[in-house]
């Protein structure tokens, strides 16, 4: 036989049961059953500086949903920080080889680079480095877009752009050793 207990309506218990909604109001609300509240905080789709300056909020794209967006502020990786690095870096020493080899009689041969060399030194290395520098943040914003139906993302130019730099840089070396 159980004992019988009696609870009193002013027992905490007993106001918090019928303070309660039914389940089946969550469940029409929210299909699933999950107990979210409020709009959707992912309907806002604009970027956020705060993002940029604290950190970012997002290191790697989690659902499957997100991967056909663009995210102008996220947290970069280390790595992708050092190609970036590495790719000014770069672009600034093949400017300098391009003028020493200038300065021994070569010529530039891309035109757009041509035409700033026609206004002088600063202006060209200024220029090959602002110019590689917004096609850098042009990549770096569009990292996760694919390019093409092979699904090729575009973070996989960052090594491409390495090594076409190095490719440029060592050329540049053996015409200085056979031109000098």
């Amino acid at each position: 036989m159980l004992p019988f207990i009696a609870i009193s309506p002013s027992d905490p218990m007993t106001q918090a049961s019928k303070s309660k909604k039914a389940p089946s109001a969550d469940l029409a609300e929210h299909p699933g059953g999950d107990n979210r509240r409020g709009a959707d905080r992912r309907t806002n789709h604009k970027a956020r500086l705060k993002y940029l300056l604290f950190n970012g909020r997002r290191e790697r794209i989690r659902r499957e949903e997100d991967r056909r967006k663009v995210f102008f502020f996220d947290r970069y990786h280390p790595k992708l920080f050092a190609a970036i690095t590495a790719i000014l870096m770069l672009s600034v020493f093949d400017a300098l080889l391009t003028l020493i080899l200038i300065a021994n009689g070569s010529s530039e041969l891309n035109p757009v680079m041509a035409y700033f060399l026609r206004y002088g030194l600063l202006p060209f290395i200024v220029a090959k480095y602002v110019l590689t520098s917004g096609g850098v943040v042009i990549l770096l914003i569009f990292k996760n877009v694919f390019l093409t139906k092979a699904r090729i993302r575009a973070r996989s130019l960052f090594p491409a752009v390495i090594i076409a730099f190095v490719a440029v840089i060592v050329w540049e070396l053996f015409l200085m050793f056979t031109i000098i």
